[in-house]
């Protein structure tokens, strides 16, 4: 898709059209590749918003470089977030998914935009299950030095911190895959999936270390002590229409986790499952696209 603007080693996609009315950017995590928003031609949330009229645009993050090390969360909303939305013609609607809908929930009380989505988001780390933190503060303690040393947290720490959440799941999700028929629609759906679940480029370490230690380990959101451009990030005084979609049966962010803002809706579908499952179009994109249009997305 074409570029249409950059800052630093992120770039902003356009998959959708003028059309006169906001841009709606979608914003993914910085763990795994922006990939689950556009996985396939029959799986992908930016082509059926731009089918659906939308001016659709998503965010590359990009690869760290080593010059990059210092970069924190906070320095991604600033010097990378921010300046993307600039460039557009007008105000956007954000989209955030995943810890992208922390970001985008800050860039959205810095810089004027229309309204704001997060899907899956975590904020309230301290409704996360207590023996869950314990889990990921425990693997980043065992590698934090070694990250220290490379100015970066590599994607298999991640990926790690993930399976211990419920190794069990991923017994058994393998488990599945050995009965799914070769060459089948399922099979080419898991394979993309697992492809991008252990695929993308690391962390910065500071942005590691702050998501670890000050995120995890001390809910820095939840507790209201988060701050980006010298500001608290608040959601309760965000100054646009916010909508929070969360998931009854997330394992990776609970319900509960999720901010709390003006409007809020639950889902019954997976963290992943809510992007790319079979269910996830009639669930949550055409509800979602709904409400695009109803902010003026």
């Amino acid at each position: 898709m074409p570029q249409i603007a950059s800052a630093g080693s992120a770039r902003l996609l356009r998959y959708g059209e003028e059309d006169g009315r906001a841009p709606v950017v979608f914003v993914p995590s910085l763990i795994n590749p922006p990939a689950v928003l556009d996985l396939s031609e029959g799986r992908s949330m930016l082509r059926r918003m731009a089918a659906a009229g939308h001016d659709a645009y998503l965010v590359d993050w990009g690869a760290p470089t080593p010059a990059d090390a210092a970069l924190d969360l906070a320095d991604h909303v600033m010097q990378r977030l921010l300046p993307l939305i600039a460039a557009l013609p007008r105000p956007p609607v954000l989209v955030g998914y995943c810890l992208g809908g922390s970001l985008a929930l800050a860039a959205a009380a810095l810089t004027p935009v229309r309204a704001l989505a997060t899907i899956a988001t975590p904020w309230h780390f301290s409704a996360l299950p207590q023996e869950d933190r314990e889990r990921v503060t425990a693997l980043w303690r065992n590698a934090r030095p070694m990250c220290q040393r490379l100015g970066y947290v590599p994607m298999e720490v991640l990926q790690a911190g993930f399976w211990a959440l419920d190794p069990q799941r991923t017994i058994r999700k393998y488990a599945a895959f050995a009965d799914m028929a070769p060459g089948s629609e399922a099979e080419r759906a898991f394979l993309a999936v697992e492809d991008w679940a252990n695929g993308g480029p690391p962390l910065t370490f500071s942005a590691g270390a702050e998501l670890f230690e000050r995120f995890y380990g001390d809910d820095l959101p939840g507790e209201g002590l988060w701050v980006v451009g010298k500001q608290h990030i608040d959601p309760a005084a965000l100054p646009c229409p916010g909508l929070s979609i969360r998931s009854a049966t997330d394992r990776i962010v609970p319900a509960a986790a999720a901010p709390i803002l003006a409007e809020n809706r639950t889902l019954e579908l997976g963290h992943v499952g809510m992007i790319v499952g079979s269910r996830a179009d009639a669930l949550l994109a055409r509800p979602l696209s709904a409400w695009l249009s109803s902010q003026g997305g």
